[in-house]
């Protein structure tokens, strides 16, 4: 059974080493596709035995399909791990016994994604840990099409799994911030794709009972969408904050509940505003204004 990881990567160095030690025992072979580092990110990855290739990055659904095509044709399951992120101990062992012992049927698997932020692991505001599937056969599975928040989905049947992956990024709240705010515009091209369509994309949506990441995407696409701007934000942190007990999180899950929970919500529902704005005042379409205010490479050209 060969294991193939694929790590993304642009200006890892202070989070690969770690990353990689978490894989010892269950990989027999590491892809790091980089978007063209020019910190220490190559030689770490080639210290640890990876293979190194550089491709120009356009969004991470793009990045990852296109890491896909690059495999070897031996592999026989492949795993998506974040270069911030980590496999705990109990995790790494839970894979190990599945994939030796798995039923042909089964072609992906998730995982149990958590966070650290600040230092702190969030366990409450009813988020982590969240399902995602990480793990899969290779020929069955590829990235959703769009610009955030994108996931892998799988023909055939999923297992879940107990163990987990920690999201712990060590930079600062600055670089946090700067990167949300890409983010932000980012997911605001995906609402505003949503109702104008202007770029092909497919979704893992569905209400189907047990599948929680995708009943998420449904939720969010169909009903949390459609609620008013500005006022879904803040119903949105309070929900996480108060009822799911957010504040039990201390002063950093405060930070990151309101930050993420509300001001990032916020920011998006500012940024599609925007774009709607200057479509009226411009008499232009959703791409040509998306084009004009975030920048020409948000539009495909299909």
């Amino acid at each position: 059974m060969h294991l193939t990881v694929i790590i993304l990567t642009l200006n890892e160095e202070k989070h690969l080493a770690r990353c990689l030690s978490s894989l010892n025992g269950i990989k027999n072979s590491v892809l790091v596709v980089d978007s063209f580092s020019n910190d220490n990110t190559h030689k770490i990855a080639q210290d640890y035995g990876a293979s190194v290739i550089c491709n120009e990055f356009i969004n991470q659904a793009q990045q990852f399909n296109w890491a896909l095509k690059q495999l070897d044709k031996s592999t026989d399951w492949i795993l998506r791990i974040d270069a911030d992120e980590y496999l705990t101990n109990d995790l790494s062992q839970e894979i190990k016994s599945i994939l030796s012992n798995i039923e042909d049927n089964v072609n992906g698997l998730y995982l149990n994604r958590r966070m650290c932020f600040q230092g702190r692991l969030i366990k409450h505001g009813g988020v982590f840990p969240v399902q995602v599937l990480r793990l899969f056969k290779y020929g069955y599975g590829e990235c959703e099409n769009r610009w955030m928040d994108e996931h892998i989905f799988v023909t055939g049947d999923t297992q879940a799994l107990k163990g987990e992956i920690i999201d712990d990024n060590l930079n600062n709240l600055s670089w946090w911030v700067n990167k949300h705010n890409n983010y932000a515009t980012r997911e605001a091209v995906d609402l505003l794709n949503l109702e104008y369509n202007f770029n092909e994309f497919n979704t893992i949506a569905s209400i189907k009972i047990g599948k929680r990441t995708e009943i998420k995407r449904w939720f969010k696409e169909t009903v949390y969408a459609r609620l008013p701007r500005g006022i879904r934000a803040l119903t949105y942190f309070l929900y996480r904050y108060v009822f799911c007990l957010g504040f039990l999180d201390g002063i950093e899950g405060m930070n990151f509940h309101f930050l993420q929970g509300f001001w990032y919500r916020y920011l998006v529902d500012a940024k599609v505003d925007e774009i709607k704005k200057y479509m009226k005042k411009n008499n232009t379409t959703a791409e040509e204004a998306i084009s004009n205010v975030f920048g020409d490479g948000f539009i495909v050209k299909n």
